[in-house]
């Protein structure tokens, strides 16, 4: 176990979220325990411990939003609250002892390859530096807020709220707030907003596809029988993985399925939308499946408050007092949430990465994310990443997550057994393996017409995987050799 004035180790994970600690875990059971798990907060938890604006819940039935491995009977409701998702990932950190492994309050700014020794560099915000034989990046896509880069945000002289970094002492009584965005996090926002606020104006960019959800409280008896039988819970982790993977036919590829889901959000609007203009205004223009689509059956009773309102038109401008929008129009407000999301798509890492001759990796990343099994980038050795290139799917995104820690597990177990100084996925094998994916891509929902994450500024997706979690599992079962450079560390120092 490494300690912690340490300075070498055999593998740094880099981010305690999710990823991180299932990452930990899989070190362990693979017997490798010469380990640091660094994380920039003094607190375990990811985008769950950063995640406490009112309303924040998972939008996957907790059964199927949680690690295989570490099953939990006691969740209280259908979709958990963060609050209680941020207490499963602490709790899998105490039953699993990872606490001699995390490090806390170290900001990874940048790591640096040697080829002459075949080790990274890691170098924090105290200036404390570290090295190791292999490095996990699970600092995952979701760790860096995104401020949108709206005209005028500075001069604002009212309230400024980041979903991602809640101001929990702000007194909402009586005030005008705007909210910015009408993605997954406005959509759980703005129904807790209208309860406490004077007047809530949404500003919507886009319209959404909104399917209908069903939330309850667990009943005390289904958690005992959880308890009480392991298997029941799993069955019913089976069942949710059945149902989201025949869904993927229609969201993932334009089917049947496709028009049937796209009817049951259209007979979900107008059900709750009495209003003809704004039914229109909420009426998505482009293909379900390419965007992530909105589970929610709270965001349009909330529009239709009497101390709130709907502008369908883009913020083009933020002056002293108020919003602007794209029809000219001024709208004063008090204080403004900025529902904007995370900064993702061509950023790739939260810190800088730095492979052998200096090669940047945000450099080749400029245009979009490239890798191989989204766990490897040719060029950059012994790092293995989680939700890295086209990781996410239209499913619970820990279905994909656990897949690539296994997978990056494996490698890390392949290069300590063979004593490998340097295993490199070969450029040809990434080329083939992104062609192969990018020809697919283009056929799926998510290259459609809409503008969104998935896609880089010159429509690159190297973001979404282009199938199900099934067809996930079976490209990650597999660990090709001849895919790879593997130089042993008695070999002559060198990095083909």
């Amino acid at each position: 176990m490494a300690s912690d004035d340490q300075d070498s180790v055999a593998v740094a994970v880099i981010g305690a979220g999710l990823s991180g600690v299932a990452t930990a875990v899989k070190l362990l059971e693979a017997g490798i325990t010469d380990f640091v798990v660094l994380e920039r907060s003094d607190r375990v938890g990811g985008t769950w411990r950063d995640t406490t604006y009112p309303g924040a819940e998972v939008d996957v039935p907790s059964w199927l939003y949680s690690l295989s491995f570490a099953p939990n009977p006691d969740w209280s409701t259908v979709n958990s609250p963060a609050p209680e998702i941020l207490s499963y990932i602490e709790e899998i950190v105490r039953r699993f002892g990872l606490g001699p492994h995390i490090r806390f309050d170290v900001n990874v700014v940048q790591i640096e390859f040697s080829a002459t020794d075949g080790t990274w560099r890691i170098e924090s915000s105290n200036g404390r530096c570290l090295t190791a034989r292999a490095v996990v990046a699970a600092d995952g896509l979701l760790s860096d807020a995104e401020v949108p880069d709206i005209p005028g945000i500075h001069e604002f002289a009212g309230q400024k709220i980041l979903s991602a970094h809640w101001v929990h002492d702000y007194d909402f009584t009586d005030k005008h707030v705007a909210v910015i965005g009408t993605g997954a996090s406005a959509v759980q926002i703005v129904p807790e907003l209208v309860k406490v606020s004077g007047y809530v104006t949404v500003f919507q960019r886009t319209a959404a596809w909104v399917i209908p959800r069903t939330q309850f409280r667990v009943p005390g008896a289904v958690k005992r029988t959880f308890r009480r039988f392991p298997v029941v819970q799993r069955g019913v982790r089976t069942a949710l993985f059945g149902l989201y993977e025949f869904l993927t036919l229609g969201l993932v590829w334009v089917t049947p399925l496709t028009r049937v889901i796209e009817t049951v959000s259209k007979l979900h609007l107008r059900s709750q939308v009495q209003d003809p203009e704004l039914r229109r205004q909420l009426s998505p223009q482009y293909r379900i499946g390419c965007k992530r689509p909105l589970i929610t059956s709270e965001f349009y009773p909330a529009l239709q408050r009497d101390n709130s309102r709907l502008v369908p038109h883009a913020v083009v401008e933020i002056t002293e007092n108020g919003v602007r929008t794209a029809d000219g129009s001024l709208h004063p407000v008090d204080c403004i949430v900025f529902a904007t999301g995370y900064s993702v798509g061509e950023r790739g890492s939260s810190f800088i990465v730095t492979g052998p001759d200096g090669r940047a990796l945000g450099d080749e990343w400029s245009h979009g994310m490239v890798g191989y099994k989204s766990v490897n980038v040719a060029g950059y050795p012994n790092l293995f990443w989680t939700m890295g290139p086209n990781a996410f799917g239209h499913s619970s995104e820990l279905l994909f997550i656990e897949e690539q820690v296994r997978y990056a597990v494996r490698c890390i177990r392949e290069m300590f057994d063979r004593n490998l100084r340097i295993l490199d996925i070969k450029p040809e094998a990434q080329s083939a393996h992104n062609r192969a994916l990018q020809i697919k891509l283009k056929k799926t929902t998510f290259s459609s017409g809409c503008h969104s994450w998935y896609l880089s500024r010159n429509g690159y997706n190297g973001m979404m995987f282009p199938g199900s979690v099934s067809a996930y599992r079976r490209q990650m079962s597999t660990f090709n050799e001849c895919d790879y450079f593997m130089i042993s560390a008695t070999e002559v120092s060198r990095v083909q």
